[in-house]
């Protein structure tokens, strides 16, 4: 953290609610779910999460883009390509259905 800060933490009552519903909506969506499922295996592509989810991509983009709002799913690089891969919040997948 650059500076020293969590995202996960807050100086207000109304930063931390946001906080809340953000990461709620995130994954409170089947589909989110089944995205934040094939991110478990590894770091994935859009192509790769096209596979693995059957999901295309524009509607992966889409809740892709939920899930980082919501501190779920975060990007990254791996030799090049743009790579998605679960943030801690985004772990809970491992306790869910």
């Amino acid at each position: 953290m650059p500076n020293g800060k969590s995202k996960t933490t807050s100086r207000s009552i109304e930063d931390t609610k946001q906080y809340h519903e953000d990461y709620l909506r995130a994954v409170n969506n089947p589909l989110r779910r089944k995205i934040l499922r094939a991110l478990k295996e590894d770091d994935a592509t859009i192509e790769d999460l096209e596979s693995r989810t059957g999901l295309n991509r524009e509607n992966l983009e889409g809740h892709l883009s939920i899930l980082e709002h919501g501190f779920c799913a975060e990007k990254g690089n791996k030799q090049g390509k743009v790579t998605y891969r679960l943030t801690q919040e985004g772990k809970i997948v491992n306790h869910m259905e």
